[in-house]
């Protein structure tokens, strides 16, 4: 029993002093740098699952450069799923730039996903943001395409909960779709560039950003197509086609009345056939009545001869008169 309880102290014993020596060095090289942090809490930090040598290390850094950050801050902000170098060194641009940021509001922006360093710099250095190609049409039907580049700076107060670079690329492609579709015509435009810039300056696109708009600048302006011409072009096809569906429309019209007339004149025929007909049996029933003689029916036939006879004599007639004419 005594022997377990030898070997259970002995594990005790190894295990304090591996905490204890492997975190002794860097005990050690905080207290010489003047950032010191306490042995016991270089040791907790292993069972906070918080890397040691990382904390010390950025605690050296920012007490080194002027910057008081303290372990505590570095911890929780490391625990809360941060980048504590990051913040850190933000905090060192920012302190040798005489921008004023604190730790709070440096770590509140990169936890809420924003590079608190490269905003920092932006702020130092301002950053050229390029539009994509903006197409747009004057009032006289010419396209314009337009490329600017955009200056801006980043706004440390506005980068928890304002908009991004995405959102200023667009205002400023609606802005200049806007200067030129309300330019009388695309030569004033193409005269002076430098208008399209200070219309849209005026506009405040900025507000709401994490973005200072320092400039914008037309880099380049091209002649697109004539949309008007085109327009008008495709209107004019369409007019033609209306036009050509209602001719047609009415052609269809005309050619089904026309099959009526036709079948009207048809029907007329055949009632005087059916009227004809019935000649022969008029007559004969006129024989019965006694309503006329043979003579009277022989008289009718010698007229209806002599009346074919002359037709007969028209019809032959006819060409001979041509041919004399000739």
């Amino acid at each position: 029993m005594t022997q377990i309880l030898i070997v259970i102290a002995a594990i005790i014993l190894i295990v304090i002093f591996f905490f204890i020596y492997s975190s002794l060095s860097l005990w050690f090289q905080s207290l010489v740098s003047g950032a010191q942090v306490g042995l016991l809490n270089i040791v907790f930090m292993r069972f906070r699952k918080v890397p040691p040598k990382l904390i010390v290390e950025v605690r050296i850094m920012a007490v080194k450069t002027g910057v008081e950050v303290s372990t505590d801050e570095l911890e929780s902000h490391f625990l809360a799923g941060g980048d504590v170098m990051r913040v850190v060194k933000a905090l060192i641009a920012a302190d040798k730039a005489n921008i004023p940021l604190n730790f709070n509001r440096a770590a509140a922006i990169d936890l809420a996903g924003r590079n608190v360093l490269e905003a920092v710099q932006m702020s130092v250095n301002p950053k050229v943001i390029e539009t994509p190609l903006v197409a747009a049409m004057a009032k006289d039907g010419i396209q314009l395409k337009a490329i600017s580049r955009v200056t801006v700076r980043a706004n440390i107060d506005r980068l928890v909960g304002g908009a991004g670079e995405e959102t200023v690329l667009a205002r400023v492609g609606e802005g200049i779709v806007t200067t030129i579709g309300s330019a009388e015509s695309h030569k004033s435009v193409l005269e002076n560039p430098d208008t399209i810039s200070k219309r849209v300056l005026e506009k405040g696109l900025d507000a709401g950003t994490a973005f200072e708009i320092l400039s914008i600048d037309i880099a380049d302006v091209d002649v697109g197509k004539n949309i008007g011409a085109e327009l008008e072009t495709d209107r004019a096809e369409a007019d033609k086609k209306i036009a050509q569906a209602k001719a047609e429309e009415r052609r269809a019209m005309a050619f089904a009345a026309e099959q009526e007339m036709k079948a009207r004149v048809q029907e007329m025929r055949a009632k005087v056939v059916e009227a004809e007909a019935q000649v022969p049996l008029a007559i004969a029933e006129a024989f019965r009545a006694g309503n006329i003689g043979i003579m009277d029916y022989y008289r009718m036939k010698n007229i209806m001869a002599d009346t074919q006879m002359r037709d007969s004599i028209a019809l032959t007639g006819k060409p001979a008169a041509k041919e004399e004419k000739s």
